[in-house]
């Protein structure tokens, strides 16, 4: 190779060298730029985002104390549930008590009515209705003998018999 043209292909290849550091320096440029508007922007939001930030922490500290208020609130609330619901229970398991008493001594106090009441009507029966069953009796027969004396002797036969077999 003839050394002009190594030169011209050194002195092409340089060109080129130097306009890759121009479009390099071009481009840091613009970073440059690009970067100095992105902390100008980040700069600008900073103080709002540091306010959105205090303002979340005192809202999340607000928040913990009354949920711790109203965690407490909420055990006292169950405890005392609790201990309500343990005296309902223990006053429904009294009454239910009781009204088992109560119903075992109705039910005596029943069965022992109706006893009475039977035995009652057993002397009405046994006392008041024989009696009269045979003063009834006794009146039929009075009536029947008085009733034949006032009749006198039947007059016929058939007569006799027909009373006979009623009789009977």
């Amino acid at each position: 190779m003839n050394p002009e043209t190594t030169l011209i292909l050194l002195t092409f290849f340089v060109a080129m060298t130097a306009v890759s550091f121009v479009a390099q320096a071009v481009a840091m440029t613009r970073l440059a730029r690009t970067t100095k508007e992105m902390k100008e922007r980040v700069e600008a939001f900073l103080p709002k985002a540091e306010k959105l930030i205090q303002s979340a922490e005192s809202t999340i500290a607000e928040s913990r104390v009354q949920i711790a208020e109203i965690t407490g609130r909420a055990n006292e609330i169950l405890a005392m549930t609790q201990t309500q619901l343990i005296r309902v229970d223990d006053l429904l398991a009294d009454a239910s008590a009781r009204a088992k008493v109560h119903m075992d001594r109705a039910e005596i106090v029943l069965e022992n009515t109706l006893n009475r009441v039977n035995d009652t009507v057993n002397s009405v029966h046994g006392t008041i209705l024989r009696p009269i069953r045979e003063i009834t009796g006794i009146a039929a027969g009075v009536k029947a003998a008085v009733g034949h004396l006032l009749k006198g002797a039947p007059a016929n036969v058939a007569q006799v018999t027909t009373d006979e077999e009623m009789f009977i």
